[in-house]
């Protein structure tokens, strides 16, 4: 099943640079605000190669993804970079509070190299849809650098947490930062030829699900199929897959397969879904840009579909939260937020069976389906169209934020959702479905430029 290898990172010399300085936030999750801060760090943070400034001057021999790559030789060839002389596992524990939260968290990854697998091969599932836009971009940086610079969050179910006891953390770590949301990232290097494969060896029944990376998985996943075409004469059985194939069959006492192609894997950090330390934390829609929005006639629409209270108008994001978890002990329960009224909506009633066509009955018992089906598009009016490309729905982690806009008239209503469950995502996932866009966050992010994997 899941086939994982140690490798050789390159990481940041933290005598070159100041680690904090140069280390980022998932390139998604980069604003135009962070970007700038970014850059302005250090002229050697990460932010550079992986989400670069566009110039009025680009083309095609100079732009965003040729300058990726001239930081990324240069920093190398200077020194900024250096590689690990071992192949190697890296166990990376972050410390958290959640955010509105107090007590403290932890949760432990490994980082490793593992097998990138075709959906249908059963090992490697998904939970929601990719965009094609997202993809072509990474896919540009990927053939311009030949790198990974960010890993991949993918999750294993181990309910002993018999993994997780074998890579328990001891002396001192070999890097350890803070990042901008107080997050604690630490990573200890593991390079025991016998523990390296008894960890091999432990992953080899898991499935995974992808929790964040959905487009830069399929990217490395369309850039092996590139080199593997362009590297067999049509037809042929590709070498690196039967070597691949062969090594996951025989006794794991090599802690990685040199004959396999650098292309075939990508770097991954593997995090126990079952871990007291998994956090998945909603997000919230606010809905702007109606200019016939009213709140009764919300309600009233809002009415065929779920059992519709109205609550205190003034409730603060504290109150709000407590509202809806209670709320949502017995199912679905969301809070509708306008600009003078709140309506908590929940208990949802039996509807034609054509609004949710092509949704199976797990999918349906999802707060954020329920949303989107019956409130977006069949109250509101808004297309699932739109809805995909954001054109009257904005998505906002933090329920104080969601709240400020809608009494603020810059929104026309915000809708309040709890977290969805990690066994919701892991049904669905392994049933072969997904969850619509943005439902779920998982907390904290994996910081990017910890340890990169260079294909050459």
């Amino acid at each position: 099943m899941a086939h994982i290898e140690p490798f050789r990172a390159l990481r940041y010399d933290p005598t070159r640079v100041s680690i904090p300085q140069v280390v980022t936030q998932p390139y998604d999750k980069i604003t135009p605000e962070m970007q700038d801060g970014y850059y302005a760090a250090s002229p050697q943070n990460l932010v550079r190669i992986i989400l670069g400034k566009e110039h009025a001057s680009d083309h095609s021999g100079e732009n965003r993804y040729t300058r990726a790559a001239q930081f990324f030789r240069g920093w190398r060839r200077q020194g900024i970079f250096l590689q690990d002389a071992q192949p190697s596992l890296y166990l990376y524990v972050q410390r958290f509070t959640v955010p509105g939260g107090t007590a403290e968290l932890e949760r432990r990854g490994i980082i490793a190299l593992g097998r990138i697998e075709d959906y249908s091969a059963g090992v490697v599932f998904r939970h929601e849809q990719t965009l094609a836009k997202p993809k072509a971009d990474r896919l540009e940086l990927l053939r311009a650098t030949r790198a990974h610079f960010g890993q991949l969050f993918m999750l294993y179910s181990d309910p002993a947490g018999e993994i997780e006891s074998l890579l328990a953390p001891g002396g001192k770590p070999d890097l350890e930062t803070l990042d901008e949301y107080a997050v604690s990232h630490r990573i200890w290097k593991i390079s025991d030829p016998g523990l390296v494969n008894l960890v091999r060896g432990k992953m080899r029944d898991k499935k995974l699900v992808i929790a964040d990376g959905h487009h830069r998985y399929e990217t490395a996943l369309n850039y092996r199929n590139e080199r593997r075409a362009a590297a067999r004469p049509s037809g042929t059985v590709p070498r690196e897959r039967a070597s691949l194939q062969n090594a996951s069959d025989q006794n794991l006492s090599s802690p990685s397969d040199p004959a396999a192609a650098p292309y075939e894997l990508v770097m991954m950090t593997l995090v126990n879904m079952d871990s007291p330390g998994m956090v998945i934390l909603p997000t919230h829609r606010v809905v702007h840009g109606l200019t016939s929005f009213s709140s009764t006639a919300f309600r009233t629409g809002a009415s065929a579909y779920f059992s519709v209270e109205e609550v205190d108008a003034a409730v603060d994001a504290a109150r709000a939260t407590v509202i809806l978890r209670e709320a949502g002990r017995m199912g679905t329960a969301l809070l509708a937020v306008t600009s003078d009224r709140v309506f908590l909506l929940d208990r949802p009633k039996a509807v034609a069976g054509e609004i949710f066509a092509g949704w199976s009955l797990r999918q349906q018992a999802l707060d954020v389906v329920q949303l989107h089906k019956c409130l977006l598009e069949g109250v509101l009016g808004i297309s699932e169209e739109a809805i995909r490309e954001q054109k009257n729905v904005r998505y906002i982690r933090d329920i104080g934020e969601a709240m400020a806009q809608v009494r603020s008239g810059t929104a026309n209503v915000a809708f309040l959702m709890n977290p969805v469950r990690m066994a919701q995502v892991r049904d669905i996932a392994f049933a072969g479905e997904v969850l619509p866009q943005k439902s779920t966050d998982f907390y904290p992010k994996l910081l990017t430029g910890l340890t990169i994997y260079a294909l050459e």
